[in-house]
């Protein structure tokens, strides 16, 4: 069965309807398609280990059925954590308990439940001996091992997260090419931020924001030899609004991603999708993105950058009109790979997913007839007539369209056109050309891999991001080599 078709047939119980169990407690237990550790309340009843998220909850988050051929071995400690799995036959559960004495009395009684399925004959997977002794270590606080709180939704603004459990971080030293540092990815990142105006008030949340984003990246001796950290940053033409995104091995990124978002205050069900459209995706590499805005906007989530069917694309969206219409227009032009889709993970809905799409066609007359078919068919306004005769003037192909749905409308459409010129961004940018110059300086930047033409419905910038058309840039962030 698949997972869906799982959670529709399997029996539904309680912890309170188990009754007295051969043992209970909470143990921490590492995810299936997306490697996340999530603390449960464990119950073993008979030849089923159920686990719940809370003491008293009225269904199981899932369960292991245990059988004849079931094994359930110790596991080396890792960093103070003592690891026991349970070794099934489509499966192997890795979980860790609290302490050695609590390891070893669930991997006993485990092992009693199968034996007892064989009428006792079967024999006791044997602990592994520890190779050494180790020094006692000190426990710490971790999400790991810390139940999960939902955060209240009621009355929270849909741009504000929950800033409160970050703990005291420390504003990461700039790597600025003045200081004669390497220009690493990082370095240049480092240079980004302190080139806009509104991040550099030490008390700004906004800034406590980005710092607990850009810790929840992986450092580079976390990373497997031939992969790398991906960086992307745009910015409107003022810097009045920019989005950073970080993408790589999803092996790499997922516990310190999902670590972020609890960090934030990101709800526990939006967490749980994210592990559920993952386990239907399984994509190689996974992202994080953060948005913010002068005015105070704060907004943060996920995005998988890779190629998937329109149709699972769709899918990690909330249903309504708007996925129904984008549906639709994909089969209408026969669009059927998405390029990425993501997801924001604010603190209430509505929630918001964005969906990119290469445009079909035969060069850039005929992609741009098909995008800005989208504009009129998703209820958008046409594009300012100055900024289309600027993008017919750049007649550049390989268009694409950013497409964000909520279960209350369209959010936002952008079309997207690769290598605009130092001309295009004169024309396009005004008197605020300045500004992108000073960007792109700090990047070391030749230029945008990308500029957007996009459009944000009214209502969905809560009064801190701009409504209406406006113009964003996009940069690929690059180490010199």
């Amino acid at each position: 069965l698949s997972k869906r078709q799982y959670m529709a047939t399997k029996q539904k119980v309680s912890v309170s309807a188990l009754g007295t169990p051969e043992k209970d407690g909470f143990l921490t237990k590492q995810g299936g398609s997306i490697k996340t550790w999530k603390k449960r309340w464990f119950v073993l009843k008979g030849d089923t280990l159920y686990y719940f998220k809370t003491q008293k909850d009225p269904e199981q988050t899932g369960e292991i059925k245990l059988e004849k051929t079931t094994t359930c071995t110790n596991e080396a400690k890792k960093k103070g954590k003592v690891y026991f799995a349970v070794n099934t036959p489509n499966r192997k559960y890795l979980i860790h308990a609290d302490t050695e004495e609590s390891a070893n009395q669930w991997v006993d009684k485990i092992n009693k439940a199968i034996e007892s399925l064989s009428g006792g004959g079967a024999k006791s997977a044997p602990k592994e001996e520890p190779a050494k002794k180790e020094e006692p270590v000190k426990k710490e606080e971790s999400k790991e091992e810390s139940t999960p709180t939902k955060p209240a939704e009621a009355e929270t603004p849909k741009t504000t997260l929950n800033l409160e459990k970050k703990e005291d971080t420390e504003t990461p030293k700039s790597g600025g090419s003045g200081g004669g540092a390497p220009l690493t990815r990082e370095n240049k990142i480092m240079a980004a931020k302190n080139a806009v105006p509104f991040l550099q008030d030490d008390d700004s949340k906004v800034l406590e924001f980005w710092q607990i984003w850009s810790e929840s990246i992986p450092e580079s001796d976390e990373l497997a030899a031939g992969t790398a950290i991906n960086y992307h940053v745009s910015t409107s033409a003022n810097r009045n609004k920019l989005t950073w995104r970080t993408s790589g091995p999803q092996n790499v990124l997922i516990q310190k991603m999902v670590d972020f978002f609890w960090n934030v205050g990101a709800p526990e069900s939006e967490i749980d999708r994210l592990n559920d459209i993952g386990a239907l995706i399984n994509p190689a590499k996974i992202g994080s993105w953060i948005d913010m805005s002068a005015k105070g906007g704060m907004d943060g989530g996920w995005f998988f950058p890779v190629e998937i069917p329109v149709a699972m694309a769709v899918e990690a969206a909330d249903p309504g009109e708007p996925t129904k219409a984008v549906s639709e227009w994909t089969e209408k032009h026969s669009i059927q790979v998405a390029q990425s889709v993501g997801r924001d993970m604010g603190a209430a809905p509505p929630r918001q997913t964005e969906i990119r799409l290469n445009l079909p066609g035969n060069g850039f007359n005929e992609q741009l007839e098909v995008g800005l078919d989208a504009f009129s068919a998703f209820g958008f306004p046409e594009l300012p007539e100055s900024a289309l005769s600027v993008l017919k003037n750049q007649n550049t192909p390989s268009l694409s369209l950013s497409i964000i749905t909520s279960s209350e409308g369209f959010v936002r459409l952008g079309l997207l056109c690769p290598k605009p010129s130092k001309q295009t961004i004169k024309d396009l940018c005004d008197s605020s050309y300045a500004d992108v110059e000073e960007f792109e300086n700090a990047l070391s930047s030749s230029g945008p891999a990308l500029v957007e033409y996009q459009f944000l419905k009214e209502g969905f910038g809560y009064g801190v991001y701009k409504e209406g058309f406006d113009i964003v840039f996009h940069y690929d962030v690059d180490s010199d080599a």
